[in-house]
């Protein structure tokens, strides 16, 4: 007898508590959108509830940052399938508008870089500084020369520490990233330490093929990673030559300028090597223009 009145119990708790959330107005107008019988709403109150309590945060909302959901830019909403309800977590308008807006981002690989640096926009770039209006205006005038023929040279930046020299190629790829261009944006310390601990694996030519192969191609902070003959001459020589065979734009940033950089390549555990580091920078010259930007120190 026990056995038989839970079950006669939970269905009335069920039909009181499903009764009790009716004298609400509104969720009495939300639950008679539902095509289903009493009965078998009934049988949904709980979620029913929390999706009512959703759907009023949603119809009182300005914007993505105001939500009062669970999951921000969602909202737990009820569907009829095959005579039952579904509840799952559906994208609202200002969240869709924000995907559709940051789309471009997919077209961009960030290797070891900070996230952010997928917000650099030209718009938001210090532009008070006078010593980075030369940059400026060549990244600008790349942007509308890449348009019409994609075989342009690249930069090579050389200039003191945090003065915005990957932000302002970051901001260029970016634009760039809208029209449906891909770029990829590597630091190139730690992207050798990568490549290196994935040697011998399928994993090292996905990511060395990624970064050989893309059409826009920044490695950021050459010369501050431990030269080796390795890295210099089985990543490095063969990464410029494709590129430079392929004309496919590459940008470098640097602390140190070309000279200052072929004694760092020249100098490994086999000694000095000025031939081999000649090489590299001959490339570079092939394929990059060439500027200085000293000037203030951004991430103080």
């Amino acid at each position: 007898m026990d056995k038989m009145q839970k079950p006669k119990s939970l269905l009335t708790n069920l039909e009181n508590n499903f009764d009790e959330s009716l004298k609400n107005e509104e969720f009495k107008k939300f639950v008679s959108k539902i095509n289903l019988k009493r009965s078998t709403l009934i049988k949904y109150t709980s979620s029913l509830e929390e999706s009512f309590l959703e759907y009023c945060h949603c119809k009182d909302c300005k914007n993505i940052l105001e939500c009062q959901n669970k999951i921000r830019g969602y909202a737990f909403l009820p569907k009829v399938k095959e005579g039952n309800l579904e509840f799952s977590y559906r994208p609202c308008k200002y969240k869709l508008k924000l995907d559709k807006k940051n789309k471009f981002h997919e077209n961009t690989l960030v290797f070891n870089e900070p996230k952010e640096i997928l917000e650099a926009s030209f718009s938001k770039i210090y532009k008070t500084d006078k010593k980075r209006y030369k940059v400026i205006i060549w990244l600008t005038d790349f942007i509308e020369k890449y348009k019409n023929d994609n075989h342009q040279k690249g930069l090579y930046i050389y200039g003191n520490f945090g003065c915005g020299k990957t932000y302002l190629i970051s901001a260029m790829f970016n634009e760039l990233a809208k029209e449906g261009i891909k770029s990829a944006i590597v630091f190139w310390p730690e992207y050798l330490r990568d490549l290196k601990a994935s040697f011998n694996t399928n994993e090292f030519a996905s990511k060395f093929n990624a970064v050989k192969k893309v059409p826009l191609l920044l490695i950021d902070d050459l010369g501050a990673e431990n030269a080796t003959a390795w890295s210099r001459d089985e990543i490095l020589c063969p990464l410029l030559q494709y590129r430079m065979d392929e004309k496919l734009p590459t940008f470098f940033t640097s602390n140190l300028n070309l000279e200052a950089l072929e004694k760092h390549l020249a100098l490994t555990s086999s000694g000095m090597e000025e031939v081999k580091a000649g090489r590299i920078i001959s490339r570079i010259k092939q394929l990059a223009d060439y500027e200085e930007m000293i000037s203030k120190n951004l991430r103080k």
